[in-house]
């Protein structure tokens, strides 16, 4: 680890809108963040700064004061773990390793996506497999692949069924299940107390 960053981590950073997120973010080694000198490199590098509304500086500095609302902002799931931000950052933090802590801790508080969970309900729940080969929407690409020579299905969970099985029990043994049932449940109720406000605001 750089010098720079390691006379940083050592004190004391986030007064952040809730404790607990404050102390998430401590423990996922979030005050490296502090060696920061606000110089603009990362959110300059970023490709998709370029495209889109998502500025990584902007990211960092909420997370660097313990801003719960980070997590629910769909600009962290913009970047594209490129890792330009990293590689010219001056002062060698690992931004890119940054934002999928951040990441990590939205999904822990029930801050994901809905395209996100789908596609994690298909790998984890359902087929093993994060896109979907042997369905009805999917015969175009058997065809193209046969027309190729290759097998309709790649040699994956699609075409040794008894391996889904496999990967529901070695992610229930890691603890994903878990991780992902309990997203789904405080992403449901944040979604009920929104309706009710938004019932009270109607009213």
């Amino acid at each position: 680890m750089s010098e720079n960053i390691e006379k940083y981590i050592k004190r004391k950073v986030y007064k952040g809108t809730s404790s607990k997120i404050s102390q998430k973010f401590v423990d996922a080694g979030l005050e490296k963040l502090r060696a920061c000198i606000n110089c603009g490199t990362c959110s300059g590098s970023c490709p998709s700064g370029r495209r889109t509304a998502f500025r990584t500086r902007s990211v960092l500095r909420r997370a660097l004061t313990g801003d719960e609302s980070v997590l629910s902002d769909i600009d962290i799931w913009l970047c594209s773990t490129c890792y330009y931000c990293y590689e010219r950052c001056p002062r060698d933090i690992p931004v890119t390793d940054m934002i999928i802590k951040l990441r990590n801790i939205a999904v822990e508080e029930g801050y994901i996506l809905d395209s996100h969970f789908g596609l994690a309900s298909d790998i984890f729940y359902e087929t093993g497999h994060g896109v979907p080969a042997n369905g009805e929407n999917n015969k175009k690409w058997r065809d193209l692949r046969e027309s190729y020579g290759l097998p309709p299905l790649p040699p994956t969970v699609h075409s040794y069924p008894e391996a889904v099985k496999e990967c529901q029990t070695l992610m229930k043994e890691v603890g994903f299940r878990d991780l992902l049932d309990n997203a789904k449940k405080l992403k449901d109720k944040r979604k009920l107390e929104e309706e009710k406000e938004n019932e009270k605001e109607g009213n």
